[in-house]
Order: structure tokens, then C-alpha cells, then sequence
């Protein structure tokens, strides 16, 4: 995508290599990351099957809202697990499929169809498919209440994915830091994050 992760990894002065079909998200995301305090960079234009890496080559794989894109979302995590060195961590998140019912609803057509979202993966879908991956998942969680409630005002708005933006969308938020200002917004927000959250979470390690 856009490369968010990436560059809060060369932030922390990491070795960064980062992967999308798109070549041209390749190319801003290597020129937004040249004067970076990165380590060094390794941009990948690639589907990942494969990727274009040897055996045990990474130490951390980071790979959010990706899965529900794949064609064959057990091969990419092969894949994965394949260029992870044994002990590697993971970041994996798809999104929850409760928002996501909600949205086949009220959501463009597009927007389940390739290249975007093109299955919905539940939630002991999701952690079966990391366990028969070879991982070990050490923590699964959910998250991102608000936006899930974003997204269904966004199609409503029907604007442009960036600003500025629709009052609808900025009393949205607005309310929402109302809520967590209150005693008991916080509950309030995690009870809602369990609910119907955004995405669901899985952090995992490569066994030893």
C-alpha cells in the first residue's frame, strides 16, 4: 500500500523489505523511504508466490489487511513462513468478519472484487490458517470499533478516500473522543472493539 509500516520501521533504523503488486507503490513508498534513517531497503514487486527472497532471510514479517486479498491466503502464508528465520515474529491482521458482513451490504460492489477485498475470513478461519501455517500464535485479539462505524458513514458521504472530509465523518470522530473522554469511555470502547471491531489480530512466532 502506501508503506505506513514501513516507514515507522525506518524509524526505528531497520533493514526494511517491503512488497505490493503495484509497482508504482513500490516506487513512491522507496522514494518516500530514501532519506529515512532505515538501515538499508529492499523494495519487492511481487504477488508472493513466491517471494523473491532465499530461506530464513527475516526476523519479522509484518503483514496487515493482506490475506483478505490473495487468491490463496495458505500459499501466502507458506510463503511467509518460507523467508522467516526460525524464531521470527508476526504481525498478521485481516479484517473482522462481522464489519465486513455489514459492508457487503452497504459498500460498492468494487470493493469485494480483485484486486480488493476478496474473501472474508473468520475468526477460527484465521487462526486456523496461521497454525497450519507451522506458527505458534501467542496472542489473538480484536480491535478498531470506530472504524468499522467510520467506514459505514464513509460510503454514505461518497467522497474521495482523503480530506478533507465530510462533517459527517468529523462529528463522527468527534463524538468518538467525546465517549473516551467519559469515565467509562474506555470500557465502553472495549466492549465495542469485541463487538465489531475493524480487524482481528494475531501476533505468532516461527518455532525454533
Amino acid at each position: 500500500g502506501d508503506g505506513p509500516f514501513a516507514h515507522f520501521c525506518a524509524s526505528l533504523g531497520a533493514e526494511i523489505i517491503f512488497a505490493d503488486i503495484d509497482p508504482e507503490k513500490v516506487a513512491a513508498t522507496t522514494a518516500a523511504l530514501k532519506d529515512s534513517a532505515a538501515r538499508s531497503l529492499i523494495p519487492l514487486v511481487t504477488d508472493a508466490n513466491p517471494i523473491p527472497l532465499p530461506d530464513n532471510r527475516v526476523n519479522k514479517v509484518i503483514a496487515m489487511e493482506v490475506m483478505e486479498h490473495v487468491e490463496d491466503p495458505a500459499q501466502f502464508l507458506s510463503e511467509l513462513v518460507r523467508v522467516a528465520q526460525p524464531g521470527a515474529l508476526f504481525l498478521l491482521t485481516v479484517p473482522d468478519p462481522v464489519a465486513e458482513k455489514v459492508q457487503q451490504d452497504i459498500a460498492p460492489p468494487v470493493y469485494f472484487e480483485h484486486p480488493n477485498h476478496i474473501r472474508i475470513i473468520e475468526r477460527d478461519e484465521f487462526a486456523q490458517l496461521v497454525t497450519d501455517a507451522g506458527l505458534v500464535i501467542e496472542t489473538q485479539t480484536s480491535y478498531g470499533f470506530y472504524w468499522s462505524v467510520w467506514w459505514f458513514f464513509f460510503w454514505a458521504c461518497k467522497q474521495d478516500l482523503s480530506p478533507p472530509w465530510h462533517p459527517l465523518l468529523e462529528q463522527w470522530t468527534t463524538t468518538w473522543n467525546m465517549l473516551l473522554e467519559l469515565p467509562d469511555g474506555p470500557r465502553i470502547k472495549q466492549a465495542l472493539d469485541k463487538s465489531m471491531p475493524k480487524s482481528q489480530a494475531i501476533i505468532a512466532r516461527k518455532p525454533l
